[in-house]
């Protein structure tokens, strides 16, 4: 994709810490000078005698590169001094102003919608180009460099809750090329992406695919045994069916305990993850720190052997086998395996879909992807009862048969995170003036630049951590 790219013929002192020398032609201009910014204080609620609006959230800009009208705004009210001077145009760029952690803060998203009472939200803040200096798609990509976002990262300040000043923001320095240069890095950049978002969607189905295989192969072990062809009987639940002659069912309660003891000092806080099942990892699914409580007893403890389960996510599989001895946070439950019961069995039939259904329909709340599964629900639903030798040889059994399928999954995953990093250095080589594309970009097939209308990747698989520890 970079192929025959060089560099500018002639350099400058950038006279930035961070990029030591810019094309002779380019300039370096600080934010004040580019954008007007605004810095938005309309919030969520909704207040008599204002005016209904369509709100761009936090959340629509840190999970989205574009806003457009394809996402779902959140309705609120605002004044009609707000609504004037917090109305996004198309081409403005929106940044994460403040964050419960610094590497979120300056996340940009570029405005592709424009109505009447659509307005900025709170904790953002709007950019808007001054077209002598730049566009509001270059400056997107400028805001996405690594070298360019570190600027915010050093600048935000705060203890649980980290933000950006006025002034902090104005400050940021950005290198500017002439306004045909940046049409051409544009331009580039949605090329390279288009066939890198291409390629990472077709490695997720892969990835979605493999995950299949593996699941009809736990599924049928965990349902029919190692015997699938031996005599069967009805279970007596319906969404189970048949099972093995010599097998039970008995409820949650008959094969684990409710574990309920306070957290001590020394141990390490473990997670769990839907992926990965529990694990010490010590950052989070966006590679921050941890936020942990400082008081130990306030966590669970969770003993080697136990399995845990996160309330708001065990209908997705947020469930695990402890490792190790270690804390858990508090919205988790903690099972202590009775006599008989292997937990690495009852932890593949937990991650079936038809046990996650089961679980999906027993746990409450009120919204519904925040379903909670408490134990006095958990304990009543039933599960399959087989003699222990039989659970620990089932066991085995999916290690083996799945083991080409997990080495598959992981070296397809390591494909995704290297595209990724090659996103990140291209993005930075082409907007600090790395690499010349002015003659590549010219000779691109004939394409629309990344659009509303362009397919989003497909992040269906993607991971959900589910810490749910608050500091």
């Amino acid at each position: 994709m970079i192929e025959g790219l060089k560099p500018y013929a002639e350099y400058k002192d950038s006279g930035l810490p961070w990029i030591t020398k810019t094309p002779g032609h380019w300039s370096v201009n600080r934010l004040r000078h580019a954008c007007e910014m605004l810095v938005s204080n309309v919030d969520k609620h909704t207040k008599p005698n204002e005016l209904p609006v369509f709100l761009c959230n936090y959340v629509d800009v840190y999970k989205n590169e574009r806003v457009h009208p394809r996402l779902r705004f959140m309705r609120a009210t605002a004044s009609k001094d707000e609504v004037a001077r917090f109305r996004l145009r198309h081409g403005d760029v929106v940044i994460t102003k403040d964050s419960e952690d610094w590497k979120d803060i300056g996340v940009p998203a570029l405005v592709e919608h424009e109505a009447p009472d659509f307005v900025c939200g709170y904790h953002l803040a709007i950019l808007r180009p001054r077209p002598a200096f730049v566009s509001g798609a270059f400056l997107l990509r400028t805001l996405q460099c690594h070298l360019v976002a570190a600027q915010f990262h050093v600048e935000a300040h705060g203890v649980t809750r980290y933000g950006l000043g006025h002034g902090a923001i104005k400050d940021v320095s950005v290198p500017i090329p002439p306004p045909d240069e940046q049409t051409a890095i544009v331009r580039f950049l949605d090329h390279a992406n288009r066939k890198i978002d291409s390629f990472i969607r077709a490695k997720r189905k892969l990835i979605g695919l493999l995950n299949e295989q593996k699941q009809a192969i736990i599924h049928r072990a965990v349902t029919r045994g190692l015997h699938p062809d031996g005599p069967l009987k009805p279970s007596g639940i319906p969404w189970l069916g048949d099972i093995p002659n010599h097998w039970g069912i008995l409820r949650n309660m008959a094969l684990f305990s409710h574990r309920v003891e306070p957290g001590v000092t020394g141990l390490t806080v473990l997670q769990v993850s839907l992926r990965s099942g529990i694990t010490a990892a010590e950052l989070d699914q966006f590679g921050r720190p941890k936020r942990l409580i400082a008081d130990a007893t306030k966590y669970k403890r969770i003993h080697r052997g136990d399995v845990a389960y996160n309330t708001m996510r065990m209908w997705q599989g947020a469930v695990g086998v402890s490792p190790s001895d270690g804390l858990v946070s508090p919205a988790y439950v903690v099972l202590k395996p009775r006599k008989d019961t292997c937990p690495e069995f009852y932890d593949f039939i937990f991650h079936t879909e038809v046990y996650k259904q089961q679980v999906n329909r027993q746990s409450t709340g009120i919204v519904s992807d925040r379903n909670r599964l408490y134990w006095d629900s958990f304990k009543q639903m039933p599960n399959l009862t087989l003699p222990p030798a039989e659970q620990k040889e089932i066991v085995a059994f999916i290690a083996k048969e799945t083991a080409v399928l997990n080495t598959a999954i992981a070296r397809t995953e390591r494909e995704i995170a290297l595209m990724q990093e090659y996103r990140t250095r291209l993005t930075a080589d082409l907007v600090t003036g790395k690499l010349d594309v002015r003659e590549a970009a010219a000779h691109l097939p004939a394409q629309p630049a990344l659009t509303s209308d362009e397919p989003a990747p497909d992040d269906s698989l993607e991971e959900i951590e589910t810490e749910e520890i608050e500091a």
